[in-house]
């Protein structure tokens, strides 16, 4: 019986020490898991245009955005963890950047999203995006109802023009420097154009001035002498133009066409890709505004980004060769304003990110420093005063010299 006591004790005291073996190595892989969680990467998603006739500005907001994240890594990151960026090409395709949002949110689990050149396709991610409450941060598209999108639960955020300030400043820069009296619009007949028609008409209407006529042509067009012919006989002494490099070259050609040539003051979707190319030699005679040039006396932080990008990129020799510096500013700046919300918020849950927005301080970027620029009524970093003449000299895009 003694034995048979002391085999069953022996037999009780193993199965307790393995037990306790088995949950301390069970609590170690835990730890382990724990660990590796901890230093995954927080994901940011790209949706651009990588390919087509605009495949130049997709590449612009990923050099921007990409010397922002390794810039931010080489200090450690943000809350210990890496920033690492994830891309994803809409071709220019509302359905197509759509999907690649989803995919970016859904499978990739991205902490924010950061969208693209086309106001159509930022409009068509945003009931996504306020839908799944993940931050979408706009680099470079300016319809205003990307942000002023009405939703009460608003996830939505800018660092770049915004089409009604766009328009005020294109009429005060023409009235100015042309002595603009009868303007005539020119505008691609999609969502971006009927932003910007709404915005000049308030412009215009504020400013006393009565259009010469409003035209629209599609993005397909390859003609558009019927229109230009119109606001020539209307009188029109100024053009004032909105559309992406594709259309927005049609009208220049058929300009040429037509022998006419009257000031032509445009947004930036011009700046977006092969414009000289497409355009040919009058592209030259466009004027267009964008929000920052690495051209001049930089500050510290452009000669730092100047400098980074020469490093990085064989084909950046200096200022004339990072077209759209636009694209490269913008996207940095975002990057930035990003990883301050990240950082105010200490976690990356979309309604904490979302509402950190509103308490960022300080970041100092390309454009300017951003201290407080979102409001719950604003969603927008940027306005008028941050922005930048600008014109084709080659393929190179250059400050205007002493006209701002």
């Amino acid at each position: 019986m003694k034995n048979a006591l002391t085999s069953s004790h022996h037999s009780f005291r193993r199965r307790t020490f393995l037990k306790a073996l088995t949950g301390v190595a069970s609590a170690a892989l835990l730890l382990v898991a724990s660990g590796a969680q901890a230093a995954d990467p927080i994901k940011l998603g790209l949706v651009a245009a990588l390919s087509g006739q605009s495949a130049r500005s997709g590449e612009a907001l990923t050099r921007g955005a990409t010397i922002a994240i390794e810039e931010i890594n080489a200090k450690g990151g943000v809350l210990g963890r890496k920033l690492e960026l994830v891309r994803r090409d809409d071709e220019s395709n509302p359905a197509k950047g759509l999907i690649a949002a989803r995919e970016l949110i859904q499978r990739e689990k991205v902490a924010a999203l950061i969208g693209g050149l086309d106001t159509p396709v930022a409009l068509a991610i945003v009931p996504f995006v306020n839908g799944a409450k993940v931050p979408y941060v706009v680099p470079w598209a300016a319809g205003t109802k990307i942000t002023q999108n009405g939703a009460p639960e608003n996830y939505v955020f800018r660092v770049s023009a915004m089409d009604d300030e766009v328009d005020k400043a294109i009429v005060q820069y023409a009235r100015k420097n042309f002595d603009t009296k009868k303007p005539g619009l020119i505008l691609v007949n999609n969502p971006w154009g009927e932003s910007n028609e709404h915005g000049f008409k308030a412009a215009l209407k504020a400013a006393g001035i009565e259009p010469a006529g409003i035209e629209k042509f599609e993005g397909n067009d390859v003609d558009v002498v019927p229109q230009l012919t119109r606001l020539k006989a209307a009188g029109a002494d100024t053009l004032f133009l909105v559309g992406n490099v594709g259309p927005g070259s049609q009208v220049v050609k058929s300009l040429d066409r037509m022998s006419w040539m009257p000031p032509i003051v445009s947004h930036w979707g011009v700046a977006g890709g092969r414009f000289t190319e497409l355009a040919g030699p009058s592209a030259k005679n466009v004027i267009f505004v964008q929000t920052y040039s690495f051209f001049g006396d930089l500050p510290p932080v452009g000669k730092k980004v100047l400098s980074a990008l020469e490093k990085k990129y064989s084909d950046i020799k200096g200022p004339a060769d990072i077209t759209p510096a636009v694209g490269v500013a913008n996207a940095y700046d975002t990057v930035m304003v990003i990883a301050a919300a990240i950082t105010k918020a200490g976690k990356t849950d979309g309604t904490a990110l979302r509402d950190a927005f509103y308490n960022i301080e300080n970041v100092e970027g390309l454009i300017k420093t951003y201290n407080k620029p979102f409001t719950k009524t604003n969603h927008d970093a940027l306005s008028h005063e941050d922005y930048i003449w600008t014109h084709f000299d080659g393929d190179h895009i250059l400050p205007v010299a002493n006209k701002k």
